[in-house]
């Protein structure tokens, strides 16, 4: 019988140097539910597994909910 490799995780810091951003805003995905987490046993803190990171890395961007531009007429 082989033994499984554990699966690498990642820390916020870790995934937001990948993504470009404040290690705050990976928090605030995974609590959204775009990116999923793993708890660590005190609970306090979030790793992130490789292939979640990858896997966000490859899926398209979902559409952005911006307001459509306010149009001002002359008069």
């Amino acid at each position: 019988m082989s033994a499984s490799v554990p699966e690498s995780l990642l820390t916020p810091k870790e995934v937001s140097a990948v993504y470009r951003v404040d290690p705050r805003t990976v928090l605030r995905w995974a609590k959204a539910g775009r990116i999923k987490s793993v708890d660590t046993p005190g609970g306090r803190l979030k790793r992130f597994r490789a292939s979640d990171v990858e896997a966000l890395l490859a899926a398209p961007d979902e559409p952005q909910n911006e307001p459509e531009p306010v149009r001002c007429s002359r008069t």
